[in-house]
């Protein structure tokens, strides 16, 4: 039996060397730029993150304002920030009628 050859084997190499190197720079590109990531069939979601170095919130997120109705208020330094979604496969229909 013969085995066939690969016809680009350096192409091969390079891609196999190139997966992991893209996640790991995807993985500190996220770190560094304070997002959440959410993956499933249908989405990719990246949330944004309150920064550490906020002087603001101090990476809290935000503050509580107090009065008769005690409510949290968001720090800009996420809040301002547009969450980013990528489609990947459509959500199924829901159905017409009741499963019984």
């Amino acid at each position: 039996m013969l085995i066939p050859r690969p016809r680009h084997p350096r192409g091969a190499l390079l891609l196999t060397a190139a997966v992991p190197l893209a996640a790991a720079t995807a993985a500190a590109a996220l770190k560094a730029g304070r997002w959440e990531l959410h993956a499933d069939l249908h989405r990719i979601h990246l949330i944004p993150l309150p920064r550490r170095s906020c002087p603001d919130c101090r990476g809290k997120g935000g503050w509580w304002v107090g009065g008769a109705n005690p409510e949290m208020e968001a720090c800009p330094c996420w809040a301002g920030r547009r969450e980013l979604c990528v489609r990947l496969l459509p959500l199924p229909a829901p159905a017409d009628e009741p499963p019984f």
